[in-house]
């Protein structure tokens, strides 16, 4: 009777087991192919890490870390997603300049983007009798409107009062720091009082005249120094306060 001829067993790892290294080598290479072809982001370098160390298993747990939810996460670098800064400044600035237009100050209040941000310049007699810090009714209701609009933005608010150089000495206001100093706080007071603007948001400067706008030496030039300048402080800006 013939004996049944034995199969015979070849030594070393089976051969699927290559392939399978080679298919995991592949898949490896492909991925970090892939990783450095995209900017350097610390939150997507830890979950590739986290994917292809859990698939080759070596995670304590043994399980897979998934990197769909982490990549949902990442934030857009589409330019779309959200207005740019300057479009923000520029929506406002229309938006405000509709307001004015409606309520007949255009020629007294001033809008202009500069290097600070989103400028609103009132001059004293719109919100303030002369001498006086006390808000006149007609300021209240301008600095609501303003404040409708202002609401939209996150970006940090400034009140700066400024003065002519003509001194004023009266027991409330010995000189125009105090002058300056107390106008621009009732404006950030009533702003807080009568609109949602967070008040971290908001902060108050006086200035007396040392910041002048015109030479002060003419009454058309005094009159445009005695004002309240208002100030959506650009990102790089609102840093530096």
């Amino acid at each position: 009777m013939a004996r049944k001829k034995r199969e015979e067993v070849k030594a070393g790892a089976p051969e699927w087991l290559a392939t399978y290294g080679d298919m995991m080598t592949l898949l490896l290479v492909f991925f970090v192919l892939l990783f450095s072809m995209s900017s350097v982001d610390s939150q997507r370098y830890k979950a590739v890490v986290q994917s292809l160390s859990g698939s080759l298993g070596v995670l304590d747990s043994g399980t897979t870390v998934t990197l769909e939810p982490l990549i949902n996460n990442f934030p857009s670098d589409s330019p779309t997603e959200t207005p740019t800064e300057a479009e923000e400044f520029s929506d406002m600035q229309e938006e405000l300049k509709a307001i004015l237009e409606e309520s007949d100050l255009s020629g007294q209040i001033k809008l202009e983007i500069n290097e600070r941000g989103l400028l609103i310049r009132f001059l004293d007699s719109v919100l303030f009798d002369s001498g006086k810090a006390d808000l006149t009714p007609q300021a209240m209701d301008i600095i609501d409107k303003v404040s409708g609009t202002l609401n939209g933005t996150s970006k940090k608010i400034i009140v700066e009062g400024h003065t002519d150089n003509v001194p004023i000495s009266t027991y409330k206001y010995p000189s125009n720091w105090e002058l300056s100093t107390t106008r621009a706080v009732n404006v950030v007071k009533y702003m807080i009082d009568h609109s949602s603007i967070d008040p971290v948001r908001l902060s108050a400067a006086g200035y007396a005249d040392q910041h002048p706008i015109s030479d002060n030496n003419s009454v058309d030039s005094r009159k445009n120094n005695r004002r309240v300048d208002m100030v959506i402080l650009r990102s790089n800006t609102e840093q530096q306060n």
